[in-house]
C-alpha cells in the first residue's frame, strides 16, 4: 500500500499540472543521481568497461592496420606509466593484442598459419619449445629445503621468452612496405629525443620535467644510439639539417650516459661499442682507427674505471661461481624461471645467506633453460647477424642501408649488454617484466631485417 501510494506520488510530479521548472529540475536531479549512484557503487566496474572498450578498439585498429599496432606498442612504455601486478605494463599489454589479432586474422580470415620464410625464425622456435619444456621441468623439487618459485613469477619469466620472441615475429610479418618501416624508426627517434630532452636534459637545467616520460632502460639507448647514428652517417638520402640533428642527438645521448650516468656501465659501454661496429662494418678500413682506440677504452677500463666498482665486480664473479654449482643439478634443461633467485639462500655468498640473481642474461639463459637453451638462444643471434651482414652489400646507400648497419650495431651492442644485466630477456626478481619495455624495442628492429630481406626478394627495394 505504501509503494503504491509512493508511485502515485511521484506520477503526480511529471502530470502535466505540475510547472515545467518543478518537472525539469527533478529530472535533472534523478538523472544527476543515477549518474553519482553509478560512480559510487560501480566505479571499478565501469573503468574496467572502458579498458575492455578501449581494448576492443585497438583490437580492430590493429586488424586492420597491424604496423600501426607495431608502432604504438613501441612507443607507449616511454610515455604510459600504467604498471601492473608484478610489472605488468602497456607495452606487454598491446604486444598481446596484436598477437591475438595476428593470430585470429591468420585462423579465421586466412585459415592457415604461414610465417615468411627466414633462417632466423628456427633457432627461435626451437628456443621457445626449450624454454616451454623448461618450464616444464622447472615444477620439479630440484633442491631439498628449498621451494621452487611461485607459479605467476615462472609464468612471468616465460612470458618475456614468448613476448620478445612474438614482437620479432610480428615486425618479420607485418612489416611488408617500406612506408611502415620508415615510420616506425622515424616515429622511435622522435620519441626518443624528447625523452632523453625531458628525463635528462631539462633537469638538469633545474626544471621538474622527469616525470612525463618513463624510465628507459639500456636496450632502449642502445638503439636510440645505434639508429641516430646510423642514419646521420650513412643515409646520404636524407637532407643534411636532419643528419646534423641526428648527430647532435647522438653526441646528447652519449653526454648523458657518460657524465650523467657513469655508474651504471651498462649504458654507456654498450654504446660506444654499438658506435665502434657500426664504423667497422661500414668500412674494414675503420678498424685501423677502432681498434687502438678501443684497446686504450678497455685498458682505462681495467685500470681506472672499473676500480670504482671493484666490489660489484668481485661479487658478480662469486654469484656466478655459485649459480654454476646449481646450474650442476640440470645443466642440460635448467632449473626452470625464476627458481635459482628461491635457491641461491642455500648458497651463502660472502657469508651472507640471501636471494640473488646473475645480474647477466647468458648465465639466466643457463640456469632456466640450460645449455640447450643457451645454444639456440645464440644460434638466433648468429643468424640475425648473418642476415644483417648479407643485407649490408645489398641495400643502396639512402635509408636501407643505413637501417641494417643500424640494426648489426644495436645487435653487438645488446649482445655486450647482455653480459653487463639482464636487459635482453629481463628476469622476473631483477629487471622484471617492466623492463619489457626497453628489451621489447631490439627484438622489434631486428625483426625489421627480415622484413627488409623479404622486400628485397620482392623486389621492393
Amino acid at each position: 500500500m505504501i509503494n503504491r501510494v509512493s508511485i502515485s506520488r511521484l506520477r503526480d510530479f511529471f502530470s502535466p499540472d505540475t510547472p515545467l521548472w518543478i518537472r525539469s529540475l527533478l529530472s535533472i536531479g534523478l538523472f544527476l543521481f543515477n549518474i553519482a549512484l553509478l560512480f559510487m557503487a560501480v566505479q571499478r566496474q565501469v573503468v574496467l568497461f572502458i579498458y575492455l572498450l578501449v581494448g576492443v578498439c585497438l583490437v580492430v585498429a590493429f586488424l586492420r592496420w597491424p604496423p600501426l599496432g607495431l608502432i604504438v606498442a613501441s612507443l607507449a612504455g616511454a610515455v604510459v606509466p600504467f604498471l601492473g601486478p608484478s610489472g605488468l605494463n602497456i607495452t606487454m599489454i598491446l604486444v598481446v593484442l596484436l598477437l591475438s589479432a595476428w593470430m585470429l586474422d591468420m585462423i579465421v580470415h586466412r585459415r592457415q598459419i604461414r610465417l615468411l620464410p627466414s633462417r632466423t625464425v628456427w633457432p627461435l622456435f626451437a628456443f621457445l619449445s626449450v624454454a616451454l619444456f623448461s618450464f616444464g621441468v622447472g615444477q620439479l623439487p630440484w633442491i631439498n629445503f628449498a621451494q621452487n618459485a611461485p607459479l605467476g613469477a615462472q609464468l612471468g619469466g616465460l612470458s618475456i621468452i614468448v613476448l620478445s620472441a612474438g614482437t620479432y615475429l610480428l615486425a618479420a610479418n607485418h612489416l611488408h612496405e617500406m612506408v611502415w618501416l620508415r615510420r616506425m624508426t622515424w616515429a622511435f627517434l622522435a620519441i626518443a629525443g624528447l625523452l632523453l630532452f625531458f628525463r635528462s636534459v631539462l633537469p638538469e637545467l633545474g626544471l621538474s620535467t622527469r616525470n612525463l616520460f618513463q624510465p628507459m632502460g639500456s636496450v632502449f639507448f642502445i638503439w636510440m644510439v645505434a639508429i641516430a647514428f646510423s642514419q646521420a652517417a650513412y643515409n646520404r638520402e636524407l637532407h643534411s639539417k636532419w643528419r646534423w640533428a641526428l648527430g647532435g642527438l647522438v653526441l646528447v645521448t652519449l653526454y648523458v650516459l657518460f657524465f650523467l650516468k657513469y655508474a651504471d656501465k651498462s649504458g654507456w659501454i654498450p654504446a660506444l661499442i654499438c658506435i665502434a661496429a657500426m664504423i667497422g662494418f661500414r668500412s674494414w678500413r675503420a678498424w685501423l682507427v677502432v681498434i687502438p682506440v678501443a684497446g686504450l677504452s678497455v685498458f682505462y677500463l681495467l685500470t681506472g674505471g672499473l676500480g670504482v666498482d671493484e666490489y660489484s665486480l668481485t661479487t658478480r664473479f662469486d654469484a656466478w661461481s655459485i649459480m654454476f654449482q646449481i646450474i650442476k643439478i640440470n645443466p642440460i634443461w635448467g632449473v626452470g624461471f625464476a627458481n635459482y633467485y628461491w635457491y641461491t639462500p642455500l648458497f651463502p655468498i660472502r657469508g651472507y645467506s640471501v636471494s640473488f640473481n646473475s645480474h647477466n642474461n647468458y648465465v639466466d639463459i643457463v640456469a632456466q633453460t640450460g645449455l640447450v637453451g643457451l645454444v639456440f638462444f645464440l644460434l638466433f643471434l648468429w643468424e640475425v647477424g648473418r642476415l644483417g651482414w648479407r643485407l649490408r652489400d645489398d641495400m643502396s646507400s639512402g635509408f636501407t642501408q643505413a637501417y641494417v648497419i643500424g640494426a648489426l650495431g644495436g645487435l653487438v651492442g645488446m649482445v655486450v649488454a647482455g653480459m653487463l644485466g639482464d636487459w635482453i630477456l629481463p628476469f622476473f626478481y631483477n629487471i622484471g617484466l617492466n623492463g619489457f619495455r626497453s628489451s621489447m624495442l631490439g627484438w622489434l628492429f631486428l625483426g625489421g631485417l627480415v622484413s627488409l630481406e623479404q622486400m628485397k626478394k620482392s623486389r621492393q627495394i
